[in-house]
């Protein structure tokens, strides 16, 4: 079956960095596109980025621009979020999701989802 399983979630101060990593398995992984959703306690799940299947189209969220970077590796069916220069603002769970078609800012028509990392921003 198909998973998509999240690592790299910790705890940080704000100005510091983190590297999360999705790691797909059970699917076509260069024929969808990946990105990468958050959700803080009592918020709706929000988008933060999108990287097309060819990984030539990129799409962030406006909080994270500059300062996110997503890419992917698909030899590894493996997608990346750099996150520098983090805030208390974006702590939240962090979730992958793919989509066989465009993938979108909207987290409806994602295919598949991860179960999440946790990300805490705090000094």
């Amino acid at each position: 079956q198909v998973q998509l399983v999240e690592s790299g979630g910790g705890v940080v101060q704000p100005g510091g960095s983190l590297r999360l990593s999705c790691t797909a398995s059970g699917l076509a992984f260069s024929s969808y596109a990946m990105a990468w959703f958050r959700q803080a306690p009592g918020k709706e799940r929000e988008f933060v980025a999108r990287l097309s299947r060819s990984g030539a189209g990129f799409l962030y969220a406006d909080p994270v621009k500059g300062r996110f970077t997503i890419s992917r590796d698909n030899a590894k069916n493996t997608v990346y979020l750099q996150m520098n220069s983090l805030k208390p603002e974006d702590t939240a769970v962090y979730y992958c999701a793919a989509d066989l078609s465009a993938g979108s800012r909207s987290p409806r028509g994602y295919d598949y989802w991860g179960q999440g990392t946790q990300v805490t921003v705090s000094s």
